[in-house]
């Protein structure tokens, strides 16, 4: 064991600020503006557990969002903003049904059953979106007590696939729930992404079209930590506070959440992430499509890009570039952008694969 005497106790950088991935848009830092902002929020002392003036005047940017009915709940991070969302919206008896791809359901360890403790109907997708065909697949049984009740249809925009929603889409869907007793959920861990792609206000596949509840992403655009669930319609939900604190979601020092939410969506930075990470995404699709071997799986709407190479290639290459196998079997891998890649960095990956490609 080192002698505590001799142990550097001084903050020192551990890693090459210049090096960039694909694996995923977790990896990248927090946007300066966020920084500034959290610098801002820190002096002086504000009131504990979401009594402070950054959460409060958060509550004022979200109504700019979403309209006047809409109520911010920080967390600290999707998985908790997905499982208190859900729970708010479920009886004890309860399920939920969403694409078989969806992140509450393969990424989320369990939590949502475990931790929400509610039910999954998953649905096959070919793209990631449901439809209200394919929501009647497992929309029945509401009488049948051997059977999870669905309460609630989850859809996740921008999809698992990096596919968009249109609002006419999402507005389907929402009236096919209600009209049969089901409240809407959208996981909005990329929301910034989509609406960039389909460049209208949030609003716009939100509560304007049905849905009842938002969990509302910042960590994947630019903040250092921190989601919220966004309630839209006040009569879907009950005791959001007291199902955020079970939940171990309550923040003390929520003031340090909020102001980057805050910073992210009072003026347009949101905006101009999701834009520079989605034109990112184009121009890598572009660069891989001319490369003989390698398929492009998915439409690129959004931030990610969906592959298929040969998996030789796959690993060589992650040993220059950090990204994942999606389906290792298939060789089916999944490309991410940011909002600080650079196009030198999407340029030399794209070389990076030609190179690999024809050894």
């Amino acid at each position: 064991m080192a002698d505590p005497a001799t142990v550097r106790t001084d903050a020192r950088r551990h890693h090459d600020p210049q090096v960039r991935g694909f694996a995923s848009d977790n990896y990248a830092g927090a946007h300066p503006e966020i920084l500034a902002a959290l610098a801002l929020a820190n002096g002086g002392h504000q009131v504990a557990y979401g009594e402070d003036d950054y959460t409060g005047h958060l509550q004022r940017v979200m109504h700019s969002h979403f309209g006047p009915t809409a109520e911010a709940f920080p967390v600290f991070n999707g998985t908790g903003a997905n499982v208190v969302a859900l729970q708010a919206l479920t009886d004890r008896w309860g399920a939920v049904i969403c694409a078989e791809s969806a992140h509450i359901n393969v990424d989320e360890g369990g939590a949502p059953e475990r931790m929400g403790g509610l039910k999954l109907l998953t649905v096959p997708t070919p793209d990631g979106k449901l439809t209200p065909e394919l929501i009647d697949r497992q929309a029945f049984g509401w009488d049948d007590e051997h059977r999870a009740m669905p309460q609630v249809v989850s859809i996740t925009q921008n999809t698992e696939l990096g596919t968009v929603y249109t609002p006419d889409e999402i507005r389907a869907i929402c009236e096919h729930s209600h009209e049969r007793g089901m409240k809407v959920h959208l996981d909005g861990a990329r929301i910034a992404n989509a609406a960039a792609s389909l460049d209208v206000p949030m609003r716009t596949f939100t509560n304007t079209v049905g849905v009842d509840v938002l969990s509302f992403g910042g960590t994947k655009n630019g903040a250092l930590f921190g989601e919220a669930v966004v309630v839209l319609d006040p009569d879907a939900v009950r005791a959001m506070k007291h199902l955020r604190k079970l939940s171990m979601q309550l923040a003390s020092k929520m003031r340090f959440v909020s102001v980057q939410l805050e910073a992210l969506l009072a003026r347009d930075l949101w905006l101009r992430n999701a834009r520079h990470a989605n034109a990112m995404a184009q121009r890598l699709a572009a660069g891989v499509r001319g490369v003989d071997g390698v398929e492009i799986l998915h439409p690129v709407q959004a931030n990610a890009v969906f592959a298929r190479l040969p998996h030789a290639v796959t690993e060589r290459l992650q040993k220059r570039f950090r990204f994942y196998f999606w389906d290792e079997k298939a060789g089916d891998v999944r490309w991410m952008c940011a909002f600080d890649t650079r196009e030198e960095d999407v340029d030399a990956f794209v070389q990076a694969l030609k190179e690999e490609m024809a050894r």
